[in-house]
């Protein structure tokens, strides 16, 4: 059994075949999918998907690059979200320094802690964004003591983060990234943690580890078996350790 615990498949690039896309996850193994918001559209369309389809949970919050539409009345709006059935965590949240027209950090900064306290508020556990933010995030993360927990997504940063952020019960994230050549740095750290604070996910449509084809949830398949063979282990032993932490942060059953 496999959760894909990130993936944003209410993007359009899913539109015309979304069905047939979690259909072959379901073949693929895929019992749960975790759908991200990174606005408030975004966000209503996972509660929406989740409402849908019994295996798709959601998460919901404003991603960095929309911080700049951020406010009180968007903070409410994602707590009424947070409310519902399905919704299983606070996400897709964090900064994101990479491209100059995003929104100010102070602006980020703003946005990401009103929705800590939110995450921490509901008991919550959050879904990080960090791009070229790693100091600013663990910073953060350290001065809550943890709380929150999280995953910290589509891993980024280097083996002295992520066991700084191990320390604090948190789980590493790894995507389609760590399936492609050049991701050697990547490999090695997924190499050296153990199995226990290891989380997978496609980020689909995104980070395909097929080169040149869209991504899609089944995908999580792939990125478990290339962890393995990181590891040299069963593919398998793989596959339960990430749904077992899958399951135990975010509350599945």
């Amino acid at each position: 059994m496999l959760i894909d615990a990130h993936c944003h498949l209410d993007d359009e690039q899913f539109n015309n075949d979304r069905d047939a896309v979690i259909s072959r996850a379901h073949d693929a193994g895929v019992r749960f999918i975790i759908n991200a918001g990174a606005d408030l559209a975004s966000s209503r369309a996972a509660v929406t998907l989740a409402e849908n389809y019994k295996s798709i949970y959601a998460v919901v919050g404003i991603h960095p690059q929309h911080a700049a539409s951020f406010d009180q009345n968007t903070l409410n709006a994602i707590r009424e979200l947070a409310q519902q059935r399905k919704v299983i965590g606070i996400g897709e949240i964090g900064l994101d320094f990479h491209y100059a027209d995003g929104a100010p950090r102070a602006v980020q900064e703003y946005a990401l802690n009103a929705q800590l306290d939110l995450a921490e508020e509901l008991g919550k556990p959050v879904v990080i964004h960090d791009r070229d933010a790693h100091i600013e995030i663990m910073n953060m993360i350290a001065q809550r003591n943890g709380k929150p927990r999280g995953m910290l997504h589509c891993f980024s940063g280097n083996l002295e983060m992520a066991h700084q952020a191990m320390a604090l019960g948190w789980f590493i994230s790894f995507a389609g990234s760590v399936t492609f050549k050049n991701a050697k740095a990547l490999q090695e750290i997924a190499r050296a943690l153990p199995l226990n604070h290891l989380i997978i996910e496609t980020d689909s449509p995104y980070l395909s580890p097929m080169r040149g084809k869209r991504n899609e949830p089944g995908h999580v398949a792939l990125v478990a078996k290339k962890i393995a063979e990181l590891k040299e282990i069963p593919t398998s032993s793989v596959e339960q350790a990430t749904t077992e932490n899958i399951a135990r942060l975010f509350g599945l059953k």
